[in-house]
């Protein structure tokens, strides 16, 4: 019987070991999973930032294109407008003249 008891209270002890070893284990599992997770969240948002940067860097030239193409457009319509027809410009330098000749 004392041998029974022996032998009993040796396989709580291995019991009470592999338990311990089993939790040791469990939370070592945990951490690392905690730390990977971790790295792939950082590593997600440097990705993120960095996309994030290329795509404003190609909004801003797109941009930058567009401002540079409507301006020229601008400047064909305003040169357009502006510009005289030879006759016309002939008409209004005789014009001056002749006002400062005294005649109109």
């Amino acid at each position: 019987m004392r041998d029974v008891i022996q032998q009993i209270i040796e396989v709580e002890q291995q019991a009470k070991g592999i338990l311990e070893a089993a939790r040791i284990e469990a939370e070592r599992i945990r951490s690392e999973a905690r730390s990977e997770a971790s790295r792939l969240v950082d590593e997600a948002r440097r990705d993120g930032q960095a996309e994030a940067r290329l795509l404003l860097e190609s909004a801003h030239r797109d941009a930058e294109e567009e401002k540079s193409r409507l301006l020229a457009e601008a400047a064909e319509r305003i040169e357009a407008c502006v510009q005289v027809d030879e006759a016309v410009r002939r008409r209004a330098v005789e014009r001056v003249v002749r006002r400062i000749q005294g005649e109109g």
